[in-house]
């Protein structure tokens, strides 16, 4: 009699390619996997793995790529991890419209009728500014995703934006968003048009972890050192806040976590394809770090020095 382990018991039992698709367009300046990417496609794998399940990865943003036709077109996948969803997604209607088995990491109104699992992008911003207020911050910048990002309609892209937007009305304070490539030269360059456009800014909120590290090297360019001078805060996986100095203050991407959950909403798709969906947001907590503290003195509003009186006439 063969032994089963018991996430492999769980396991829908039917015929099949026992393979699951990963459809992950690469975020990269160069149309190359991210590191925080990286990780998500290792953890799908290690997951699916459990339930005796392989991945076929597919970089397809839309559904005309070939490689999203062959992937669903032949069957070559029992059920599809949808990733890097878009406001408008065709790779999502498709999907819905065959009633091919999918669940998503991330989401918009397609995916209300599967399953999904996402972080809530625009409370994490929100959190991220309030932060930064409660340090007594007023001049706080935005450091998004890419343009190209950006204008196709990511949902993470645009829920943080939002949030941060709302939030600095809701303080009162007046917002300044970037947009920012994946790469280090690209962090750099925004620092500098951040000072340029308001050389009183103290302190930035990010989504974009790949630019961390160039926006780090601006700021110690420009004569500003973390977090005497300025502040950052951000939205970013622990291994990432954790290896620039000073450690990012940050909410955390669960990517581990955030994989797990969606092999197993693709595990109970298939074992139940007439049960309803499970949807789970997650709102992680900010975890303090070294990168942010109060908001530095404004040259010139320091009281002058009082000089004791010494009673000498002159």
């Amino acid at each position: 009699m063969t032994e089963r382990t018991a996430d492999a018991a769980t396991a829908p039992t039917e015929a099949g390619t026992h393979t699951l698709g990963l459809l992950y367009p690469p975020a990269g300046r160069d149309r190359d996997y991210t590191s925080m990417q990286l990780a998500f496609v290792g953890s799908v794998a290690e997951f699916a793995a459990r339930y005796g399940y392989d991945v076929l990865l597919s970089p397809a943003g839309t559904r005309d790529d070939p490689s999203f036709r062959r992937m669903v077109g032949e069957r070559r996948v029992d059920g599809v991890i949808v990733m890097e969803i878009r406001r408008e997604d065709d790779r999502i209607e498709h999907l819905a419209e065959a009633g091919f088995p999918f669940v998503a990491i991330g989401r918009n109104h397609g995916t209300c009728d599967a399953g999904w699992v996402d972080l809530d992008f625009a409370g994490l911003a929100s959190g991220c500014v309030r932060h930064l207020a409660d340090l007594g911050h007023s001049r706080i910048a935005f450091v998004n995703r890419s343009k190209q990002l950006f204008n196709s309609g990511y949902g993470f892209a645009r829920l943080g934006h939002e949030g941060y937007t709302e939030t600095m009305a809701e303080l009162g304070l007046p917002p300044r968003t970037y947009l920012c490539g994946d790469d280090l030269a690209s962090g750099e360059k925004v620092v500098e048009h951040i000072l340029r456009d308001d050389p009183a800014t103290t302190s930035l909120v990010t989504m974009n972890e790949a630019a961390l590290e160039g926006v780090y090297r601006g700021l110690t360019r420009h004569g500003r050192s973390v977090p005497r001078d300025f502040s950052v805060v951000g939205v970013a996986a622990s291994p990432w806040a954790e290896q620039v100095n000073p450690p990012l203050t940050a909410a955390e991407v669960p990517a581990k976590e955030m994989s797990r959950l969606a092999v197993e909403l693709m595990m109970e798709r298939l074992r139940s394809p007439g049960s309803a969906p499970r949807h789970v947001l997650l709102k992680p907590l900010i975890t303090l770090r070294a990168s942010t503290g109060p908001r530095p003195a404004v040259p010139g509003s320091e009281s002058e020095t009082q000089f004791p009186d010494f009673g000498i006439d002159f």
